[in-house]
């Protein structure tokens, strides 16, 4: 809480720096035959970095470096006999660790008080250095705020080159944010690749992606039951593929229907209003969707079933894929709309002169320019379909069964990810390895999706510019 007040803070003081600033460049000039380099904005957004910026950066260092400095010191206070085990060896890293793990506690007031003084007088010099040290970086980030303000207003001239020094701390922050992204990206990459290759280590690829069935229950001695797991993701792909395909097939109708006709046909004030409630389906939390599907499409869906003397399963891939149908009717519908609205009015305009009619406009001029955000959107829909996890878990269960029939439970990736990594697990058995696999095989499926998008983009882009 005392950071984000200091944040707030030092974003105060630059507001006041960017006005002072802006001040100081038009008095500057005053009577006098000159004028500015910049305009009077960049000589306050000059003032303002040189307020903001160092501030925010020693504010930075000091949270990423504090803990360990703090940390060395609380151990460097410690008695030697306090780093000893009973026998007079040192105490082992995980040891120490959960020693410090104590203190910590004791220091933040998780624990109120320890049976051990050592821990307890450590806990509250822990606690001592850290409310200095947060009253030292409070002190030394206002008072550079307030020096880096003063350097700024002092720096003004009516020749300076504000603009320039501006623009080019704010492409450095381009820059810096772009490296941040790409990073996270090769790094999310490269641990699915670096756990998946631990995993096929042990696990075959070829049964992996092969393999028709999916047991990943294995036994911690040789000679329990089920000590040797079956890894074959099979009916995993292809439960994921019938419930996706399910939502798709009620989405996408759906979804794309409703853009044509509010672009098109609707009128002003119905798509006022329309629009937005349809785009409420998007903010519905998962776990409602999860509710609905499973107290009310379920039993629906098997009471009809049993009507009609099908055998359908409490859980199924049909409810679970309906429901979410409608929950990503919006990706499709929202995004169609705003690139069918895009499209020149020129092109409608011409293709009335040639004497089409609405509907031969649409299917003709507008639909084929407007094809390559649609494709994007549904893309996008199909993206958010094979990520869904609660609805599955809710409404179709986590049998991994290899079926296509709709009316049978079923489970999908994502679903299998999240129950392989809930609760207590060590990241060097097969059975945990195998969700960065399955994490690794989503990636190269949304990579080749969007591989399709772009090319389809390319395709009608080229055809209409």
């Amino acid at each position: 809480m005392n950071f984000l007040l200091l944040v707030l803070a030092v974003l105060a003081l630059s507001s006041f720096a960017y006005a002072a600033g802006t001040r100081r460049s038009m008095r500057a000039v005053g009577g006098k035959l000159q004028t500015l380099h910049s305009l009077p904005g960049y000589y306050g957004l000059y003032v303002a970095l040189w307020c903001g910026l160092p501030a925010l950066l020693l504010m930075v260092g000091w949270v990423i470096l504090e803990p360990s400095v703090v940390h060395s010191l609380v151990l460097a206070s410690l008695p030697p006999s306090a780093l000893l085990d009973a026998a007079g060896t040192p105490l082992p890293p995980d040891r120490v660790r959960l020693l410090m793990t104590d203190i910590a506690n004791i220091a933040s007031g998780n624990i109120s008080s320890s049976t051990d003084p050592l821990i307890a007088q450590a806990g509250a010099y822990q606690a001592n250095l850290q409310s200095t040290g947060r009253a030292i970086m409070i002190a030394l980030t206002l008072a550079l705020a307030v020096a880096g303000s003063a350097w700024g207003l002092k720096a003004i001239a009516p020749r300076m080159r504000a603009r320039n020094t501006v623009e080019k701390v704010v492409k450095i922050f381009m820059i810096a944010c772009s490296t941040v992204a790409i990073l996270t990206t090769i790094g999310i990459v490269l641990s699915l690749v670096f756990e998946s290759f631990r995993f096929f280590q042990q696990v075959s690829p070829v049964d992996f992606l092969f393999g028709m069935k999916w047991s990943p229950q294995v036994a911690m001695r040789a000679d329990q039951v089920g000590s040797s797991g079956a890894f074959g993701a099979v009916p995993l792909f292809v439960g994921t593929a019938l419930i996706s395909a399910i939502a798709m097939v009620v989405a996408v109708p759906i979804g794309l229907m409703s853009a044509i006709y509010m672009s098109e046909y609707a009128a002003p004030g119905f798509r006022a209003w329309a629009k937005p409630a349809l785009e409420v389906l998007a903010g519905i939390p998962t776990v409602v969707y999860g509710f609905f599907a499973a107290l009310t499409v379920a039993p629906a869906i098997r009471r009809w079933g049993e009507s009609i003397g099908l055998d359908v399963s409490s859980e199924s891939a049909l409810a679970a894929g309906l429901v979410m149908g409608i929950m990503i009717i919006p990706f499709v519908s929202s995004l169609s709309d705003d690139v069918i609205t895009a499209v020149p009015q020129s092109m409608r305009e011409g293709s009335y002169g040639l004497g089409a009619t609405k509907s031969e406009t649409i299917r003709r001029v507008i639909f084929p320019a407007a094809l390559p955000g649609i494709v994007g959107g549904i893309l996008l829909a199909v993206s958010r379909a094979i990520g869904e996890t609660m609805i599955v878990v809710m409404a179709a269960g986590l049998a991994a069964n290899l079926t296509a029939n709709p009316f049978e439970a079923v489970t999908t990736v994502t679903v299998q990810i999240v129950t392989l990594l809930v609760g207590d697990q060590e990241f060097d058995s097969p059975k945990t390895l195998a969700a960065f696999a399955l994490g690794l095989v989503l990636f190269f499926v949304t990579l080749i999706l969007n591989i399709i998008a772009l090319h389809v983009v390319r395709k009608y882009r080229e055809q209409y510019d």
